[in-house]
């Protein structure tokens, strides 16, 4: 369970897809050797309850026999959250192994519902797949939408359903990215579940990650949300074709993000009518580059 939000952990959690076969048009060969799952229950139960049965026979004294019940209450804290964290962490890194020797540049999307998230990865998938392989991964408590929204604008997609739970985790990352098998030399985005609390928390072995806002949500959400912020490279300001309409300050929005996170990068964008949108898939070139270069070898 989440400590922090209570949320069950895996209650209700499903795995779809891939929903199609979107095949690419070389026929490189790799190898797949992404197993690590680790599942380690250990299940300890100490009954402490003793009874001593004592009989003192002391000279001019009867016997006498005494059944003692000894309860030890002791008052203990345990930091449940940061064995949570221990476990997803590990597996955020065999995560992490796994996409830089496959060469796969991960990208998880983070934000608030209704931000926006689809539509740009929608309209990224439009524009870069002649040019990239392209999968993703969706994130929601319920419902499939997404992922078919995503399989027709033309990427493979698997659908992660979270039922109770509010965001993702490494191990749901593992299992999902076995489905895709996504091909060296690609990107892989993850769209999280919308929450701008939890998902700050769970690093899911991706190389950057990107939080996304709208300007209908308030310029004040980097003070509400700091960790989200402080945990991300890139906030993308989106919608913003309705700022003429809204009380919304993207400067306002950058000083408040500055003070939290002052080496945070900035990109407004409209995924409705396309303004902006150049340079978002500008930033995925130079993230390619800095991926490749990161981990020495040159991107195909």
């Amino acid at each position: 369970m989440c400590d922090t939000c209570g949320c069950g952990e895996n209650d209700g959690l499903k795995i779809h897809g891939p929903l199609s076969n979107h095949k690419h048009s070389d026929s490189e060969a790799h190898d797949h050797d992404h197993i690590h799952e680790h599942e380690h229950e250990h299940e300890h139960e100490h009954p402490h309850s003793h009874t001593h049965p004592h009989t003192h026979s002391p000279e001019g004294n009867s016997d006498d026999e005494h059944d003692h019940e000894h309860e030890h209450y002791q008052k203990k804290t345990l930091n449940l959250n940061l064995d949570i964290l221990s476990r997803n962490n590990l597996t955020a890194e065999m995560n992490r192994r796994f996409f830089e020797g496959r060469k796969v540049l991960c990208l998880n999307l983070v934000s608030s519902p209704g931000s926006g998230k689809t539509t740009i990865l929608e309209k990224t998938i439009k524009y870069l797949k002649a040019t990239r392989k392209l999968y993703v991964i969706e994130g929601d408590q319920q419902t499939l939408l997404d992922a078919d929204r995503i399989d027709k604008a033309g990427a493979p997609a698997v659908q992660i359903n979270t039922g109770s739970g509010c965001h993702l985790d490494a191990n749901m990352i593992d299992k999902a990215t076995r489905k895709l098998d996504p091909d060296t030399n690609s990107v892989l985005f993850i769209e999280n579940v919308g929450n701008l609390v939890c998902p700050a928390m769970f690093d899911l072995g991706e190389f950057k990650r990107v939080v996304v806002i709208s300007v209908t949500e308030g310029d004040d959400k980097p003070l509400k949300y700091p960790y989200m912020f402080q945990s991300s490279q890139l906030c993308i300001i989106n919608k913003s074709d309705l700022l003429p309409y809204v009380d919304f300050s993207i400067e306002e929005t950058i000083k408040h993000a500055r003070l939290i996170n002052h080496e945070l990068e900035f990109i407004e964008v409209s995924a409705k009518t396309d303004e902006g949108m150049e340079s978002w898939f500008q930033w995925i070139t130079q993230q390619e580059e800095s991926f490749a270069t990161k981990k020495g070898y040159e991107k195909s």
